[in-house]
């Protein structure tokens, strides 16, 4: 536990970049930013899964907390966006999902979360989701958010970054079982004895371990930081074009 007093960087509340990271500015210095309606705002969603990979069920913040906060880094200093906390208890699809929350409370915390951006002046949001469960979940919100908040939404997908943490359609599994290894420094846990595998019966999608030998310590730590890398560029200049948009005129906003 922090004693009071305490720099709130030595309790890391996730991984993240400490010039963007929205808890850890002061209310003066948010209303000393004058350039509050093109500054984006980014809200990551990863939720908490187990995605055959051997590693820890918080795979998909790990992964996409790593690569916002290189993208964040690469950002000019005029284009940095502003990073929330991310947002972990989302819809779960499958019952590899820890912690999941039914469609509606999901809905209603995006709608929270939109409402407080908002309140503090900003205009541009992006919702940066890892989850493949919660693409569809951040289409309609992104456009329920637009009209009742007025906001100008944005989403980006980790799996648009070729990182797909999907069961079935993903193929880059083995490169994010790899990353995370070089992330951890640890190689993936075994799967147990008796496991499902196989191909998954048509219209279903289940999770199984993923088949065949990890990568090595060794390896990951070769070849993770390249992959980190490659994804944080991407971000960053997603991120850079959506700064550039216009703000969007709210003429559909609730009073």
């Amino acid at each position: 536990m922090a004693n009071p007093g305490d720099d709130p960087r030595s309790v890391s509340l996730c991984v993240a970049d400490d010039a963007t990271f929205w808890p850890w500015l002061s209310w003066p210095r948010f209303e000393a930013m004058a350039d509050k309606r093109s500054r984006i705002v980014v809200a990551p969603i990863a939720g908490l899964a187990d995605w055959g990979l051997g590693h820890p069920l918080d795979a998909e913040e790990t992964v996409l907390m790593n690569v916002l906060k290189g993208a964040s880094e690469l950002s000019a200093p005029d284009r940095k966006p502003l990073v929330l906390p991310p947002l972990r208890f989302v819809f779960g699809a499958d019952p590899s999902c820890a912690f999941a929350v039914d469609p509606p409370a999901a809905h209603a915390l995006l709608s929270d979360v939109a409402a407080s951006v908002a309140a503090a002046g900003f205009s541009k949001l992006v919702l940066l989701n890892a989850s493949p469960w919660n693409e569809e979940l951040c289409a309609a919100a992104a456009r329920d958010l637009r009209v009742s908040r007025g906001l100008h939404l944005f989403m980006v997908h980790l799996s648009a970054l070729d990182l797909d943490f999907h069961p079935q359609r993903s193929r880059s599994r083995r490169k994010l079982q790899t990353l995370l290894t070089s992330l951890h420094g640890r190689v993936p846990e075994e799967a147990p004895a008796g496991s499902p595998g196989g191909p998954a019966p048509w219209g279903s999608e289940p999770v199984h371990p993923l088949p065949g030998p990890a990568a090595t310590l060794e390896e990951a730590r070769a070849e993770g930081p390249a992959t980190l890398s490659a994804a944080s560029a991407r971000l960053s200049k997603l991120l850079s074009d959506i700064h550039d948009r216009p703000p969007l005129v709210a003429r559909f906003a609730t009073p």
